[in-house]
């Protein structure tokens, strides 16, 4: 069965976790810039961690449905809908044959993501089903998708407590909406001044004592040249001590650049494998989730905190995460 694109909004793509282990040969980690969304809304519909959804940014996106599906997302303030019936985020929602699930632009953050109880059943390239748009591979034909695309779904998993209808199959009657739902910070991730945690990066020490304190203590804003590789801010100048050229090395989502013109770029999911550009820091991986809803003109500012701080929330999150794996197990079957 599949999900037919009615409209496609502003740019939407199939994305799941990424590429990994092929950093070596200069492919990108990609999937979804939010892993972590994409990863809460495939466990409220019984998908594993890494099924391929939909990754929305701003416009409106309208899906129509050839079988009946269990749908949930997670992202900025966005307004979702099954035909008429409203599907906060967090929550489960059932779709019937033939209905539309609607979401429009949001009042704040720019992207969400949408999973679908079995996943989007796209082939296989480098272990992954995300679209690299760079690269113009994986997805649906390595592009964002069009109005009229029709998206393959896999078999899902059943929700056990499904009821006999009059022909004695099982089912959940429509319009259904969980009354359980994931964790708001997970579900509903925009934030208007956003504040993101930082550890130094390997050439701090290259930046003045007043770039240092810049950093920490200034706002920046997010400019309009902004895309799913980096995002390019605007504020103090992060003036250098040392300006010798340096050997390009390993970036990864997260890692904070800084040009000659002293402007930092924040690089997300699809950033480049390597850089030449000195790393001042680098945004703490639970924090990326709220990197991922940066808009043009949206302020910003940033806190340090220690490796092993960045490394207990971390594990807190995933510890969470695999209780809340456990607690949603009792809907499946």
């Amino acid at each position: 069965m599949s999900v037919v694109v009615r409209s496609a909004g502003f740019l939407t793509s199939v994305q799941d976790l990424g590429r990994k282990g092929f950093r070596q040969s200069g492919v990108s980690l990609g999937g979804a810039l939010d892993p972590h969304a994409l990863r809460v809304a495939n466990a409220l519909v019984g998908n594993d961690d890494n099924a391929a959804g939909i990754e929305a940014t701003l416009g409106t996106l309208r899906l129509q449905f050839e079988d009946e599906r269990v749908v949930a997302w997670c992202g900025g303030a966005f307004a979702v809908r099954i035909n008429h019936a409203e599907l906060p985020p967090g929550h489960a929602g059932l779709v019937a044959k033939d209905e539309e699930l609607t979401i429009v632009a949001p009042d704040e953050g720019g992207r969400a993501w949408l999973a679908i109880s079995g996943g989007i059943d796209m082939p296989l390239v480098l272990g992954s089903r995300s679209t690299d748009l760079r690269g113009n591979f994986g997805g649906l034909e390595g592009r964002a998708l069009r109005d009229g695309d029709v998206l393959p779904l896999s078999k899902e998993r059943r929700f056990s407590n499904r009821r006999p209808n009059k022909d004695g199959d099982l089912e959940i009657a429509a319009p259904w909406i969980s009354e359980w739902s994931a964790p708001t910070p997970w579900a509903a991730i925009a934030h208007r001044d956003a504040f993101l945690r930082i550890v130094r990066g390997a050439h701090w020490d290259r930046f003045t004592p007043e770039a240092q304190s810049w950093l920490v203590t200034s706002s920046f804003s997010v400019t309009p040249d902004s895309d799913r590789m980096g995002a390019r801010l605007d504020g103090p100048e992060l003036e250098r001590i040392d300006t010798t050229d340096l050997l390009s090395e390993a970036v990864a989502p997260g890692t904070m650049q800084v040009p000659p013109n002293g402007k930092p770029i924040l690089l997300l999911g699809d950033c480049q494998t390597i850089g030449g550009y000195p790393k001042i820091a680098h945004v703490i991986t639970v924090d990326l989730p709220i990197a991922a809803q940066l808009w043009p003109c949206d302020p910003i500012r940033f806190q340090e905190v220690s490796l092993a701080e960045a490394q207990d929330f971390l594990r807190e999150r995933e510890e969470d995460f695999a209780r809340f794996r456990v607690g949603l197990s009792l809907h499946f079957e």
